[in-house]
């Protein structure tokens, strides 16, 4: 589905960018991951996913937050690939904190990661995108693109404005080939959920068995949390050329959550 065509994923080495990595490469995309880790862990996954797949794998290790990092990332993904035919923006980071207390460096933090560093890999992306008339950008926004939780104020705003940079681009590149669609998951349990668990139940004076019942899948009318696997599979399926009619949409993945 994917031979020949290049995927870089951002926040690719844990939670769902490292799924949605995983599924690109089983349909025949070569990978550059990025995010952090431990040098041989990282190093050990690279030549698996190489080896199952058959494909070729980079790592990059661009610090989201560096507009130069991120220019040469993909400086170097298009003198390898000579493009980078799937974007995805996955890097997030979150805090959670009433606004008064809420940590400026967080905050700033927050929004370079998940909103700032969307607009420099796309604009570093569309270029080659557009000599080929075929790309596919898609945006990992949540839930909180669309609606909003007490105590995560960066976290919601830098959503939303996912969601808004995801329609723009949409509109921009509509008649080239290009897509760009953002996902927007409910709570999927990866390590940036389990972080908050603490958090939350320091914030609202509960119990961590509490946040997960009363607070992360309240919400959510599965009462269940979203996999990996759900998010990948929607990612790929977007990826595909079936998806060629499919742009500027805000796709949730909630468990019901956003119907309410």
């Amino acid at each position: 589905m994917l031979k020949g065509k290049t995927a870089l994923v951002t926040g690719s080495t844990s939670g769902i960018g490292l799924g949605i990595a995983e599924a690109l490469a089983a349909g025949g995309a070569h990978i550059v991951l990025n995010g952090f880790g431990r040098a041989d862990d990282i190093e050990a996954l690279r030549a698996r996913l190489a080896a199952d797949h058959g494909v070729t794998v980079r790592y990059d290790a661009a610090d989201m937050t560096q507009p130069g990092e991120i220019e040469a990332m993909f400086k170097k993904a298009i003198a390898e690939f000579g493009a980078v035919d799937v974007l995805v923006n996955n890097a997030g980071i979150q805090h959670v904190a009433p606004i008064e207390e809420f940590p400026v460096e967080k905050w700033n933090a927050i929004i370079a990661i998940n909103l700032v560093a969307s607009f420099h890999t796309i604009r570093h992306a569309l270029p080659r995108m557009k000599s080929r008339k075929w790309g596919r950008v898609i945006n990992i926004a949540s839930a909180h693109a669309l609606v909003a939780s007490p105590y995560k104020s960066a976290y919601v705003a830098a959503k939303h404005g996912v969601a808004g940079l995801t329609k723009t681009v949409a509109l921009e590149v509509a008649e080239l080939g290009i897509t760009v669609n953002a996902i927007c998951p409910g709570y999927v349990r990866t390590p940036l959920v389990e972080k908050q668990i603490p958090d939350t139940a320091k914030a609202r004076g509960i119990t961590e068995e509490q946040v997960v019942k009363d607070v992360l899948l309240a919400a959510q009318s599965t009462k269940q949390f979203v996999t990996i696997d759900q998010v990948a599979s929607l990612a790929t399926y977007l990826a595909s050329d079936a998806a060629a009619s499919i742009t500027g949409a805000i796709l949730s993945v909630d468990g019901g959550w956003t119907a309410h």
